[in-house]
């Protein structure tokens, strides 16, 4: 029951305070990364475009969970939100609230069944460990928004025909390259293991099958599979339940998973580190390339966007979008 217990979460107050728990941490150490940097104007303006993506994100999960399921709602006639699988004193709103802070600060815990929420929330909840730095753990967040602005410097320096350089520092090839390991490893342990898994159902992704399932993957059951590893290799530990889960295959692969997303990135961030002390600093010049802009910022967005949503656009697509499709399909 989690979160969803009421002597653990009784009220409203005790879920905004264990919301604003969740989100400090992680939060604030953005702004300590600014004070290490001594650009703190930098710092805000990461802040504040990450907050931008996670107000959006509980935007698109609480308009389709207050919409309620159409499926529902037309059977019977009525227009209510959905409160399937939802404690009553939390409601449709802090539920969302909920799911995306959870899953976006790696926390785990949740106040509502997130199996039970609409397509735009299991959208929403895959992306946010797709991305992981809304706001991401405890210094994992600020640790990929640091990937993400090397190789936003190291893009944005070959199409203005700049050395490209980041906090002093030139980067280079071997940057490149450790940057390139952190974000690379996280698609591979979530994508190859529900590949596997997707392709022998019935012994490996499903061996309990949910109700009505047929023997073919669903729409939301391929979404089941892929929380499932997203949730390992980036360290949530919330799950969207339903799946035969408690075998030995589901038991080493996530073990796999959690292996490759947390350690590996780890090391590569650390000789990443490493190899920029080593550098020589580089004065700054009229030429430098200025990291703590608006237009800089609005270039790293759009570069988490590029690299973060089209390597998981696939699965998002066979799962939650296909769901909401199917959910429009049958209503006709």
């Amino acid at each position: 029951m989690n979160s969803a217990h009421p002597f653990e979460n009784p009220n409203g107050l005790s879920n905004f305070i264990e919301i604003i728990a969740m989100l400090c941490i992680p939060a604030a150490l953005i702004y300590t990364y600014g004070l290490f940097a001594k650009n703190t104007k930098q710092a805000w303006l990461l802040f504040w475009m990450v907050f931008i993506i996670y107000a959006v994100l509980i935007g698109v999960t609480a308009v389709g969970e207050y919409q309620g399921n159409p499926l529902v709602n037309n059977a019977l006639g009525l227009e209510q939100p959905n409160l399937e699988g939802k404690e009553l004193r939390f409601g449709w709103s802090q539920t969302a609230l909920w799911a995306i802070t959870t899953t976006g600060t790696m926390s785990g815990s949740v106040n509502g069944m997130h199996d039970s929420l609409m397509p735009s929330g299991g959208f929403s909840t895959l992306l946010n460990m797709f991305l992981q730095i809304v706001w991401g753990g405890q210094g994992i967040g600020t640790a990929y928004l640091f990937i993400y602005s090397i190789l936003t410097v190291f893009l944005t320096g070959l199409m203005v025909g700049r050395t490209p350089e980041f906090l002093g520092r030139k980067i280079e090839k071997r940057e490149i390259v450790l940057a390139s390991v952190v974000l690379l490893v996280h698609p591979i342990a979530v994508l190859i293991p529900s590949a596997i898994a997707l392709t022998f159902p019935n012994s490996l992704a499903f061996v309990i099958p949910p109700p009505g399932y047929t023997g073919s993957p669903e729409f939301h059951n391929i979404s089941r599979v892929i929380y499932e590893y997203a949730s390992a290799s980036a360290n949530n530990g919330s799950g969207l339940e339903g799946l035969g889960d408690s075998t030995l295959w589901w038991n080493l692969s996530t073990c796999l998973g959690l292996l490759m997303g947390r350690y590996v990135p780890i090391i590569a961030i650390l000789l990443l580190a490493d190899s920029m002390t080593r550098k020589q600093a580089v004065p700054e010049t009229p030429g430098t390339l200025r990291t703590d802009s608006t237009l800089f910022t609005a270039i790293t967005a759009g570069v988490i966007v590029i690299l973060g949503v089209l390597t998981f656009f696939p699965v998002l697509a066979l799962g939650p979008i296909a769901e909401a499709f199917n959910f429009a399909s049958r209503l006709k």
